[in-house]
């Protein structure tokens, strides 16, 4: 076994440290999301935490892991004996992200079930992590089902393992830690919730802090075991600070001064539900006794406040989670009374103690070239060389969408957009299993082994159950699909009011994608060059970041746009062949310039060609998603008493429908899109 990286030679990352020794001292906290960049030492920390937690009595020989002073009287490898327990070091257990359902809950033998009345079961990871750590890496990424399976579990502390009416129940108390890089997508709220604290991390910027981070990591890399003997010492002494901790935790008192601050606080920043006042009375609790000290302190509060409420204060995916720290101030000292507790400093060897909270101004940045450069006018006409071009646009006020979907039934990704054969969902049909049998068709398996019993030899009550006769349930569900916006940013189209509008209509759609599981994708053209913006994620916040940065001005490359979109299609069906695509094209239709696609590195792909008018050369494009039968639409951005439904044609040749802009703020967008199936027997047709 690979000796791990010592949790206290970890370099900086204060509130990380911290965030994870409180749930160690206090397991009901309630877990810890770690939010950050790539490369920050996320999961390094926390996979060093499980060496610093006491060791746990079980039950010889349970295989889940009950306490033998309280056993678990429902424990499916019970009954146990009150007593006789042997010590073993607490788990860590890490749960993939391409788990499967069975892995994560366990597995349930059918047949021997069917068969045998047995209820032979094989325990599963949350078994495993029962008085442990349960690590989710990329957390953000877990399958929408794994994320309902986890919910419940920790909502009720059991999980339960249904099959046709065969259910398997054990306890599952775990403290959940899970890592992710915001650029990736967000989270669910209701997971989000779960999580009692949170913490953001980044990449120190001293250069003697990252010098001594490639110092410790090379040292660790080169003599694992040396290098842990050599803070062997700082481990030991942080373990028994835990253990004293622990044991300190039941007499620390919470004041009713401390009480009022909490509920202030949780007050002020309008969170959801009471579940953030349990979370900071426990954490201030923690905070006390990790500092030694029986008592609450005001800075408790404050420190659990910057640790507890920053991720639920979030009221849509494009708010970057954080705290006002003055307003926090101001409350505490506003509701600040004689019961405080004390007036004892705290700890300040503690790691963390003191540390500030979660960075406010967390979240992608905004991409593309912003520089001023020569470029072409409203209209597409060029400008003088000292031109400048247009501000961004600030977004119009989003609104909410119906749903938008692809027509036929797909095999993507687990969602809540188009038709898709999932795990999950409705029954429409039956076969065999392809390997290990997940749902089971009851109905389909009575029906194929019926003709055989007599044959077999059936002689009881029960039916004689094969293999053969064993029937997997197919479903159909919702998948998510990769929406691709490809949005006109020229001169044409720089007019403030207008393309507020736009933005604010993207960002209904990208909001509409969050709640359904969709990656996106952003493609701008403008000038003489299209670019990727945004390479297909799941992160609408980073798409909503770019489109909030996205400068207009210049001509109008439409075909080198939608050569530019259909690229990265290509690619995309290349990663991932079962995702289908919806591609939203935002213009007035326009195109006055050839102009060069150009990757999300800057790379030139080579100018559009294939004709000498732009207009041409854009049709040419587009039947190309046509010819691929890729689901589209077409916002028409045309303004003004003349309209040439330039857009409507694009339209046509995309084989997808125009909806005009004037159009967005009613249902109707979301009803051309809401079924793209009607739009290609009618191709082209304006809303």
């Amino acid at each position: 076994m690979t000796t791990p990286f010592p949790f206290t030679a970890v370099v900086g990352q204060d509130d990380l440290r911290l965030a994870l020794l409180l749930n160690a001292v206090s397991p009901a906290v309630g877990g810890v999301l770690v939010r950050g960049e790539k490369g920050t030492a996320k999961s390094t920390a926390v996979r060093a935490l499980s060496a610093l937690l006491p060791a746990v009595a079980v039950v010889p020989g349970c295989r889940f892991s009950c306490d033998p002073a309280a056993p678990d009287p429902a424990c499916p490898d019970g009954p146990h004996e009150v007593g006789g327990g042997a010590d073993r070091p607490a788990r860590m257990v890490e749960l993939p992200v391409g788990a499967s359902e069975d892995r994560l809950v366990g597995a349930l033998d059918i047949e021997r079930a069917l068969a045998e009345g047995v209820k032979a079961f094989e325990p599963g990871l949350l078994a495993d992590a029962h008085r442990g750590i349960l690590y989710v890496d990329e957390v953000n990424l877990l399958h929408d089902h794994l994320v309902d399976l986890l919910l419940d579990a920790a909502a009720m502390g059991a999980s339960y393992v249904e099959r046709e009416g065969v259910s398997v129940r054990h306890a599952a108390r775990f403290l959940l830690v899970g890592t992710m890089n915001p650029e990736e997508g967000e989270l669910r709220p209701q997971l989000l919730d779960r999580f009692g604290l949170t913490v953001e991390v980044a990449a120190s910027r001293e250069p003697e802090q990252r010098v001594e981070v490639v110092r410790r990591r090379l040292a660790y890399d080169d003599d694992p075991d040396g290098f842990a003997a050599r803070w062997a010492e700082e481990e030991a002494a942080v373990r028994q600070r835990i253990v004293a901790a622990r044991r300190l935790l039941p007499d620390v008192r919470l004041g009713d001064g401390a009480l009022r601050q909490i509920a202030a606080t949780c007050a002020a920043f309008e969170v959801d539900g009471m579940r953030a006042d349990i979370v900071m009375a426990r954490t201030a609790t923690a905070l006390a006794a990790w500092a030694g000290r029986t008592d609450v302190l005001a800075e408790d509060v404050r420190q659990a406040a910057l640790l507890a409420l920053p991720h639920r204060r979030r009221r849509n995916p494009f708010d970057a989670p954080g705290l006002d720290e003055d307003k926090l101030d101001d409350t505490l000292e506003q509701y600040a009374g004689e019961d405080d507790g004390g007036e004892d400093e705290p700890d300040p060897d503690g790691p963390g103690g003191g540390g500030g909270g979660p960075r406010p101004d967390e979240g992608p940045q905004g991409g593309g070239d912003t520089a001023a450069r020569p470029e072409a006018g409203e209209g597409g006409e060029p400008q003088a060389s000292g031109a400048r071009e247009q501000a961004a646009a600030p977004a119009a006020e989003p609104f909410r969408t119906k749903a938008l979907s692809v027509p036929g039934i797909g095999e993507g990704a687990a969602g809540r957009r188009s038709r898709a054969r999932t795990e999950h969902g409705r029954t429409i049909g039956a076969r065999r299993p392809r390997g290990a049998l997940t749902k089971l068709h009851l109905a389909a398996t009575v029906q194929a082994a019926a003709p055989h019993q007599r044959a077999r030899g059936r002689s009881g009550p029960g039916l004689v159950i094969r293999r053969d006769d064993l029937r997997q349930a197919t479903r159909e569900g919702r998948e998510g699909n990769l929406v691709l916006f490809v949005v006109d940013a020229s001169g044409s189209m720089a007019a403030r009011q207008r393309m507020g509008a736009v933005k604010g209509a993207v960002l209904s759609l990208l909001l509409d994608a969050y709640q359904r599981r969709d990656k996106v994708g952003l493609v701008t053209f403008r000038g003489a060059e299209a670019e990727v913006a945004l390479p297909p994620t799941s992160s609408v916040d980073a798409a909503a970041a770019r489109l909030g940065s996205l400068p207009t001005g210049g001509r109008t490359p439409l075909a080198a746009g939608l050569l530019r979109a259909h690229e990265v299609l290509r690619v995309e069906r290349l990663r991932d062949p079962a995702r289908r695509a919806l591609v939203v094209v935002v213009t007035d239709g326009r195109a006055t310039d050839a102009g060069v696609a150009r990757s999300a590195s800057g790379q030139g792909g080579g100018r559009a060609t294939g004709g000498t008018e732009p207009v041409v050369q854009a049709g040419r494009a587009a039947r190309l998603f046509a010819a691929d039968k890729v689901a589209s639409v077409v916002v028409d951005c045309e303004s003004g008493p003349v309209r040439l439904g330039l857009a409507g044609r694009l339209a046509e040749e995309l084989g997808g429908t125009a909806v005009t802009l004037d159009g967005l703020r009613a249902d109707s967008i979301a009803g051309l899109v809401r079924d793209v199936q009607g739009t290609q027997r009618t191709p082209g047709r304006a809303a």
